[in-house]
């Protein structure tokens, strides 16, 4: 018998569920705090090392995000490391816990659709992401404005806006990966290894591998003109730009730091410096709002494009599964 209405009835209630179950559940909480104490740690570093070095700086907000002090990474360092594993860590049982307590076929007998239950469950953790995201931004600005005594300028809110929307779409990336996954294996366990199975290839070895892949492609010993070699060095970052941290990474040079004016290697960025000149860009003067976000529009749409593709990777493949009881 057809169920009557829309296929995305049930989402709200879905969505409110499980945006429940991981709010209030052990596993967010342990994340949440791992996630707070080392971004906290990182950010106080950053502040001592910009109280250390004073200087004239119309940017100094964003510093507490991309400064670093040994042994300690940069804030945004800490995020594109731990953000993947915390995605990972919500997403590697969305589905299948639900075939090993054996409730889909209950869930999916009620007015709730197949697209209701999984795309409610992708925004569930979406949505616990971004809060947990945002507090963590709001965290760290109130601790630079109470140590370091001196409120964000509108540009650097907006810079950090950027940055908030990037880092969960980068989120977004792992956690339709992480549900790929759920959906494929039924083992947790098994979903679990093969997300971050990923997460570490993509991480440790493809920046590893991807230059000797591009340069298969391109043989490099056989340029001979400046146009050949823009065109290899653009093959190699097109292979690198395949990981979603490599992307994460361009976003937030270019966007935190206004004095960056190209997310091409140096060699690149100096033979193509006409092209900023042309676009009315001083030398040695950062760069405009709007411009930082026009360099790396690419990139954010790319981790956009990620999630979206994983996500409806992992639809098509729970629509092809069985259900019983």
């Amino acid at each position: 018998m057809q169920r009557e209405g829309s296929p995305w009835r049930g989402v709200g209630t879905v969505f409110l569920k499980e945006l429940s179950d991981h709010m209030t559940g052990a596993r967010m909480f342990i994340l949440e705090w791992l996630v707070v104490i080392t971004a906290v740690v990182a950010v106080y570093g950053s502040i001592q090392q910009i109280r250390d070095a004073p200087a004239e700086d119309p940017f100094l907000f964003l510093r507490l995000f991309t400064q670093a002090r040994e042994p300690l990474p940069s804030f945004v360092s800490l995020l594109s490391f731990l953000v993947p594993l915390v995605a990972i860590g919500l997403g590697f049982d969305l589905v299948n816990s639900e075939y090993n307590r054996r409730t889909l076929s209950r869930i999916l007998a009620q007015p709730i659709y197949r697209d209701a239950l999984l795309f409610g469950k992708f925004l569930a953790g979406l949505g616990t992401l971004s809060i947990s995201l945002l507090s963590l931004w709001l965290l760290v600005i109130g601790l630079g404005v109470l140590m370091l005594g001196l409120p964000p300028s509108a540009e650097e809110v907006a810079r950090l806006l950027v940055i908030l929307v990037v880092t969960i779409a980068y989120a977004g990336v792992w956690l339709a990966l992480a549900m790929f996954f759920s959906v494929i294996f039924r083992s947790p366990a098994t979903a679990a290894l093969a997300a971050l199975g990923v997460w570490l290839f993509l991480t440790v070895l493809w920046p590893l591998l991807s230059p000797a892949l591009a340069d298969a492609v391109t043989s490099p010993d056989a340029i001979t003109s400046t146009e050949e070699l823009l065109s290899a060095l653009d093959v190699r970052q097109a292979f690198a730009r395949l990981s979603p941290n490599t992307l994460f990474g361009e976003i937030v040079s270019v966007v935190l730091d206004p004095s960056v004016r190209s997310t091409q290697q140096p060699l690149t960025a100096s033979l193509l410096g006409f092209v900023l000149l042309d676009r009315g860009a001083i030398p040695g003067a950062p760069l405009a709002f709007l411009q930082s976000v026009l360099i790396v529009w690419a990139q954010i749409v790319g981790l956009i494009a990620g999630t979206i593709i994983l996500f409806v990777a992992g639809y098509v493949a729970f629509q092809r599964q069985e259900v019983r009881a």
